[in-house]
């Protein structure tokens, strides 16, 4: 699934979502979640991502402070099929 959207690369605000997730897995894929910073790390990353923590997960880690987001994302298309399959979809 990863070299699909590293191959394909999202080119809206989502690239972001992405980039945060990829970055989970590879916390989680090293077994770093096993440890007090590493289960933050994962915490920080997902509330700055789309909707960030739940109301539940707000209450139970309060301590949680989310990653700082990017504000360039880069728009251009770097295929021209893109456009296609966007308005397919």
């Amino acid at each position: 699934m990863l070299a699909h959207f590293d191959k394909y690369a999202l080119i809206t605000k989502k690239k972001i979502d992405y980039e945060f997730f990829k970055q989970g897995l590879i916390l989680l894929k090293n077994k770093e979640h096993l440890t007090n910073e590493g289960f933050a790390n994962i915490l920080n990353l997902k509330a700055a991502m789309n909707f960030g923590l739940s109301k539940e997960l707000q209450e139970k880690f309060p301590y949680v402070i989310p990653v700082s987001r990017s504000l360039h994302v880069d728009y251009s298309v770097k295929n021209p099929n893109w456009l296609a399959g966007f308005t397919s979809g």
